[in-house]
């Protein structure tokens, strides 16, 4: 199988690429990535000298391009997008952009070219915030945010290209992800490394924001069995069951790293700033998968790569 990655120079695409190449080793991975900040070549130094594995310095909302990259492959499992909530709050055109327009742009080439497979890799924010239980694939969409709205945006063409065009699509939607070497944008890296440089962690709020954490290989083995086993035109939630406030989070970590409570800054609220996310995992938990990794094993390890690795981890504008 020969499948394009778009974005896999990110913290779960290049987990993604690196397991597939492992895993199914007469596979061929072209990986599409616009190097933007969060993106790293780094991240797949294991793997840039693998005769299987072929780097492309491109943009999805390159028409030319996708075009041509498509044509070689079976398969697309698009990972490209702007994903920082913050971010999109502030400036949120990027996020329209790459987010559904280089979207559409992939599912236009892939419709061309008769693809095999193509694989949208969403997230569980398209739903929006729940106070009480989950929400399940059926469920209606209601994002907060520039980022969550765009990611939806996105889903809706993907399914559209199925109903309409007969495109082999399938669309995962995860809940956070954490692990070694995610970009210190996101909370748990960000409070990590703050915490390394002596600086306060700071908080949305009161911090009891709900999220449930999965560990970014738990992810990518979910992806792996929904590429090979999942019912074409299907949506997958992927989620494990480590529920935790930000602050419950904060003060494992502060444990951990052997810190006290002092380090945590309250701030004002964000807009639209979700409260609970939750998303029930029955059908993809029908594809043989379930977590593996708990939360208090995948935060050690998590803690233990960041101390081992601060040194070299490349200064973020946001730390």
């Amino acid at each position: 199988m020969q499948i394009l990655v778009t974005g896999g120079a990110g913290f779960i695409g290049s987990n993604f690429i690196k397991f597939i190449l492992k895993k199914y080793p007469n596979y061929k991975i072209i990986n599409l990535d616009a190097l933007t900040y969060c993106g790293n070549l780094k991240n797949l130094s294991e793997v840039e000298n693998n005769s299987n594995y072929e780097f492309v310095y491109g943009d999805i909302c390159d028409k030319k391009l996708v075009n041509a990259l498509v044509k070689k492959v079976d398969c697309v499992v698009n990972f490209a997008a702007h994903s920082h909530v913050d971010n999109s709050i502030k400036s949120p055109e990027p996020f329209i952009k790459t987010n559904i327009e280089g979207v559409f742009n992939l599912l236009e080439a892939s419709k061309e070219h008769n693809i095999e497979k193509f694989l949208q890799i969403s997230t569980d924010e398209v739903y929006g915030s729940i106070e009480k239980g989950s929400f399940d694939e059926n469920s209606p969409l209601n994002p907060s945010s520039p980022y969550s709205a765009s990611k939806a945006g996105a889903d809706m063409l993907v399914l559209s290209y199925f109903k309409t065009f007969n495109l082999r699509t399938l669309i995962t939607r995860c809940s956070n992800n954490y692990g070694p070497n995610q970009y210190p944008e996101k909370l748990i890296p960000l409070c990590i490394l703050n915490i390394l440089k002596n600086k306060n962690v700071t908080l949305y709020g009161n911090g009891l924001n709900i999220r449930n954490w999965i560990y970014v290989d738990d992810h990518v083995n979910a992806l792996d069995k929904v590429l090979h086993k999942g019912k074409i035109g299907e949506i997958y939630n992927i989620a494990s069951d480590n529920y935790k406030t930000n602050l419950e989070v904060i003060y494992l970590i502060l444990d951990y790293m052997k810190k006290d409570k002092n380090f945590i800054e309250f701030i004002k609220d964000r807009p639209g700033h979700d409260m609970r996310y939750s998303v029930t995992c029955d059908k993809i938990k029908k594809l043989d998968w379930q977590p593996e990794i708990t939360f208090e094993k995948g935060i050690k390890s998590t803690v233990e790569w960041y101390l081992r690795n601060f040194d070299n981890i490349t200064d973020c504008k946001t730390c």
